[in-house]
Protein backbone atom coordinates (compact mmCIF):
# COMPACT_ATOMS: atom_id res chain seq x y z
CA UNK A 1 0.00 0.00 0.00
CA UNK A 2 3.23 2.78 0.97
CA UNK A 3 4.69 2.10 -2.00
CA UNK A 4 1.83 2.98 -4.20
CA UNK A 5 1.72 6.19 -3.21
CA UNK A 6 4.88 6.43 -5.22
CA UNK A 7 2.54 6.90 -8.01
CA UNK A 8 0.18 9.72 -6.27
CA UNK A 9 0.40 13.29 -6.17
CA UNK A 10 -1.13 13.57 -2.82
CA UNK A 11 -0.03 16.12 0.27
CA UNK A 12 -2.86 15.31 2.62
CA UNK A 13 -3.06 18.21 5.96
CA UNK A 14 -5.43 15.24 7.58
CA UNK A 15 -5.05 11.58 7.86
CA UNK A 16 -7.32 9.47 8.85
CA UNK A 17 -6.22 5.65 9.75
CA UNK A 18 -9.53 4.17 9.71
CA UNK A 19 -9.47 0.84 11.89
CA UNK A 20 -5.99 2.19 13.00
CA UNK A 21 -4.72 -1.00 14.78
CA UNK A 22 -0.81 -0.76 15.96
CA UNK A 23 0.37 2.06 14.71
CA UNK A 24 1.91 3.33 11.62
CA UNK A 25 5.30 4.39 11.32
CA UNK A 26 5.71 4.51 7.85
CA UNK A 27 2.72 6.62 6.95
CA UNK A 28 3.91 8.75 9.39
CA UNK A 29 7.15 9.34 8.05
CA UNK A 30 5.92 9.74 4.25
CA UNK A 31 3.61 12.49 5.68
CA UNK A 32 5.10 14.23 8.45
CA UNK A 33 3.67 17.52 8.07
CA UNK A 34 0.33 15.74 8.25
CA UNK A 35 -2.38 15.51 11.50
CA UNK A 36 -3.09 11.62 11.53
CA UNK A 37 -6.37 10.75 13.08
CA UNK A 38 -5.94 7.17 14.56
CA UNK A 39 -9.23 5.72 14.23
CA UNK A 40 -10.68 2.09 15.64
CA UNK A 41 -13.43 0.23 17.25
CA UNK A 42 -11.08 -0.87 19.89
CA UNK A 43 -10.30 1.37 22.87
CA UNK A 44 -7.43 -0.83 23.92
CA UNK A 45 -5.61 -0.30 20.16
CA UNK A 46 -6.29 3.64 20.43
CA UNK A 47 -4.21 3.33 24.45
CA UNK A 48 -1.60 1.96 22.25
CA UNK A 49 -1.43 4.15 20.01
CA UNK A 50 -1.95 7.18 21.92
CA UNK A 51 1.25 5.90 23.87
CA UNK A 52 3.14 5.65 20.46
CA UNK A 53 1.80 9.09 18.97
CA UNK A 54 5.02 11.51 19.42
CA UNK A 55 6.72 8.66 17.28
CA UNK A 56 4.07 7.70 14.64
CA UNK A 57 2.55 11.15 14.15
CA UNK A 58 -0.74 10.27 15.52
CA UNK A 59 -2.45 13.91 16.59
CA UNK A 60 -5.77 12.82 17.95
CA UNK A 61 -7.36 9.06 18.59
CA UNK A 62 -11.02 8.72 17.89
CA UNK A 63 -12.63 5.58 19.41
CA UNK A 64 -15.97 4.88 17.17
CA UNK A 65 -17.28 2.93 14.56
CA UNK A 66 -16.44 2.66 10.94
CA UNK A 67 -20.22 2.82 10.17
CA UNK A 68 -20.79 6.14 12.44
CA UNK A 69 -17.83 8.51 12.04
CA UNK A 70 -17.74 10.88 14.16
CA UNK A 71 -16.07 13.50 11.73
CA UNK A 72 -17.31 16.58 9.53
CA UNK A 73 -18.29 15.58 5.82
CA UNK A 74 -14.42 16.55 3.30
CA UNK A 75 -12.62 16.36 6.68
CA UNK A 76 -9.82 14.58 5.49
CA UNK A 77 -7.91 14.18 2.60
CA UNK A 78 -6.45 10.69 2.50
CA UNK A 79 -8.18 7.89 3.97
CA UNK A 80 -5.92 4.78 5.43
CA UNK A 81 -7.60 1.84 5.75
CA UNK A 82 -5.43 -1.14 6.72
CA UNK A 83 -7.02 -4.66 7.51
CA UNK A 84 -10.26 -3.38 8.99
CA UNK A 85 -12.96 -3.93 6.57
CA UNK A 86 -13.25 -7.67 6.71
CA UNK A 87 -14.16 -7.26 10.41
CA UNK A 88 -17.51 -5.76 8.42
CA UNK A 89 -20.16 -7.97 7.86
CA UNK A 90 -21.45 -5.37 5.17
CA UNK A 91 -18.50 -2.71 4.06
CA UNK A 92 -20.89 -0.92 2.49
CA UNK A 93 -21.85 1.70 5.19
CA UNK A 94 -18.87 2.35 5.87
CA UNK A 95 -17.76 2.94 2.57
CA UNK A 96 -20.16 5.84 2.32
CA UNK A 97 -19.01 6.98 5.23
CA UNK A 98 -15.42 7.22 4.32
CA UNK A 99 -16.78 8.57 1.12
CA UNK A 100 -18.82 11.22 2.73
CA UNK A 101 -15.59 12.43 5.17
CA UNK A 102 -13.33 12.84 2.24
CA UNK A 103 -12.43 16.24 1.03
CA UNK A 104 -12.88 16.73 -2.95
CA UNK A 105 -10.17 14.89 -4.53
CA UNK A 106 -9.32 13.11 -1.55
CA UNK A 107 -7.92 9.32 -1.59
CA UNK A 108 -9.67 5.99 -0.22
CA UNK A 109 -5.98 3.69 0.13
CA UNK A 110 -7.31 0.11 1.90
CA UNK A 111 -6.46 -3.60 2.37
CA UNK A 112 -8.51 -6.56 3.73
CA UNK A 113 -9.03 -10.14 3.32
CA UNK A 114 -10.75 -12.02 -0.05
CA UNK A 115 -12.62 -15.17 0.06
CA UNK A 116 -9.98 -17.63 0.29
CA UNK A 117 -8.59 -16.43 2.97
CA UNK A 118 -7.90 -19.47 5.79
CA UNK A 119 -9.62 -22.07 3.11
CA UNK A 120 -7.62 -24.92 4.42
CA UNK A 121 -9.31 -24.46 7.92
CA UNK A 122 -12.79 -23.91 6.96
CA UNK A 123 -12.94 -27.05 4.93
CA UNK A 124 -11.97 -28.85 8.18
CA UNK A 125 -13.29 -26.88 10.63
CA UNK A 126 -16.74 -26.18 9.45
CA UNK A 127 -18.19 -22.82 7.23
CA UNK A 128 -20.45 -21.78 10.17
CA UNK A 129 -16.46 -22.06 12.63
CA UNK A 130 -14.54 -19.19 9.95
CA UNK A 131 -15.55 -15.72 8.53
CA UNK A 132 -16.94 -15.12 5.26
CA UNK A 133 -14.72 -12.60 3.07
CA UNK A 134 -16.00 -10.45 0.27
CA UNK A 135 -14.48 -10.84 -3.39
CA UNK A 136 -12.44 -7.93 -4.60
CA UNK A 137 -15.07 -7.77 -7.65
CA UNK A 138 -17.28 -6.81 -5.09
CA UNK A 139 -15.89 -4.62 -3.13
CA UNK A 140 -15.18 -2.53 -6.37
CA UNK A 141 -19.15 -2.32 -6.83
CA UNK A 142 -19.23 -1.01 -3.52
CA UNK A 143 -17.19 1.78 -4.06
CA UNK A 144 -18.65 2.70 -7.13
CA UNK A 145 -22.30 2.21 -5.19
CA UNK A 146 -20.57 4.14 -2.31
CA UNK A 147 -19.89 7.39 -4.28
CA UNK A 148 -16.04 6.88 -5.11
CA UNK A 149 -14.27 7.28 -8.92
CA UNK A 150 -11.86 5.69 -10.69
CA UNK A 151 -11.85 2.06 -8.15
CA UNK A 152 -8.62 -0.10 -8.83
CA UNK A 153 -8.29 -3.38 -7.17
CA UNK A 154 -5.98 -6.11 -7.21
CA UNK A 155 -5.15 -8.99 -4.77
CA UNK A 156 -2.27 -11.48 -4.18
CA UNK A 157 -2.38 -14.69 -2.36
CA UNK A 158 -0.08 -15.58 0.73
CA UNK A 159 0.31 -19.22 1.76
CA UNK A 160 1.78 -20.07 4.91
CA UNK A 161 3.86 -23.67 5.95
CA UNK A 162 3.51 -24.48 9.47
CA UNK A 163 5.23 -26.87 11.48
CA UNK A 164 2.39 -28.26 13.32
CA UNK A 165 -1.54 -27.64 13.77
CA UNK A 166 -0.60 -25.31 17.46
CA UNK A 167 1.41 -23.06 15.88
CA UNK A 168 -0.95 -22.25 13.26
CA UNK A 169 -3.89 -21.75 15.97
CA UNK A 170 -1.33 -19.58 18.48
CA UNK A 171 -1.10 -17.46 15.43
CA UNK A 172 -4.60 -16.84 14.93
CA UNK A 173 -5.18 -16.37 18.45
CA UNK A 174 -2.48 -13.83 19.05
CA UNK A 175 -2.92 -11.98 15.95
CA UNK A 176 -6.53 -11.20 16.75
CA UNK A 177 -8.11 -13.22 14.08
CA UNK A 178 -10.86 -15.31 16.02
CA UNK A 179 -14.10 -15.40 14.80
CA UNK A 180 -16.33 -12.57 15.47
CA UNK A 181 -19.38 -14.14 13.31
CA UNK A 182 -22.75 -13.62 14.19
CA UNK A 183 -23.94 -17.04 13.83
CA UNK A 184 -20.58 -18.56 15.05
CA UNK A 185 -21.12 -21.23 17.83
CA UNK A 186 -20.73 -19.56 21.57
CA UNK A 187 -20.16 -23.00 23.48
CA UNK A 188 -16.84 -24.41 23.92
CA UNK A 189 -16.28 -26.99 21.47
CA UNK A 190 -14.58 -29.64 23.72
CA UNK A 191 -11.07 -31.36 23.43
CA UNK A 192 -12.72 -33.95 21.12
CA UNK A 193 -13.14 -31.36 18.11
CA UNK A 194 -9.57 -29.60 19.03
CA UNK A 195 -8.09 -33.39 18.18
CA UNK A 196 -10.32 -33.97 15.26
CA UNK A 197 -9.33 -30.16 14.11
CA UNK A 198 -5.10 -30.68 14.81
CA UNK A 199 -5.66 -34.44 12.55
CA UNK A 200 -7.40 -32.89 10.16
CA UNK A 201 -5.00 -30.03 9.74
CA UNK A 202 -2.32 -32.66 9.27
CA UNK A 203 1.35 -32.25 10.39
CA UNK A 204 2.19 -29.65 7.99
CA UNK A 205 -0.64 -27.17 7.77
CA UNK A 206 -0.96 -24.70 5.61
CA UNK A 207 -2.76 -21.20 5.79
CA UNK A 208 -3.74 -19.29 2.88
CA UNK A 209 -4.59 -15.65 2.69
CA UNK A 210 -5.65 -13.90 -0.31
CA UNK A 211 -4.88 -9.94 0.27
CA UNK A 212 -6.87 -7.25 -1.10
CA UNK A 213 -5.99 -4.17 -2.05
CA UNK A 214 -7.96 -1.25 -3.53
CA UNK A 215 -7.78 2.43 -4.04
CA UNK A 216 -10.31 5.06 -5.23
CA UNK A 217 -10.96 8.75 -5.45
CA UNK A 218 -13.64 11.07 -3.59
CA UNK A 219 -16.22 11.45 -6.41
CA UNK A 220 -16.03 14.80 -6.90
CA UNK A 221 -12.14 14.44 -8.34
CA UNK A 222 -11.74 16.23 -11.81
CA UNK A 223 -10.01 13.42 -13.57
CA UNK A 224 -8.18 9.80 -12.91
CA UNK A 225 -5.01 10.05 -12.59
CA UNK A 226 -3.40 8.71 -15.53
CA UNK A 227 0.54 7.37 -14.12
CA UNK A 228 -1.98 5.41 -11.51
CA UNK A 229 -3.98 3.89 -14.42
CA UNK A 230 -0.99 2.89 -16.62
CA UNK A 231 0.59 1.54 -13.23
CA UNK A 232 -2.63 -0.65 -12.59
CA UNK A 233 -3.53 -1.60 -16.42
CA UNK A 234 -3.33 -5.22 -15.85
CA UNK A 235 -5.38 -5.31 -12.92
CA UNK A 236 -9.08 -6.61 -13.78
Amino acid sequence: MLSRLDYVKLAPQRILDAGSGPPQRALGRRYPRANVIALDFSLAMLRCARSWRDVFGHKLSICANLESLPLAAGSVQLVWSNMALHWLADPLPALRELERVLAPEGLLMFSTLGPDTLKELRAVAGAARVHVFHDMHDLGDMLVAAGFSAPVMDMEMLTIAYAGADGLLKDLRESGQTSARADRPRGLAGRSFAQRLRGALGERPRASFELVYGHAWQASRARQDVKTVRVFKNIS
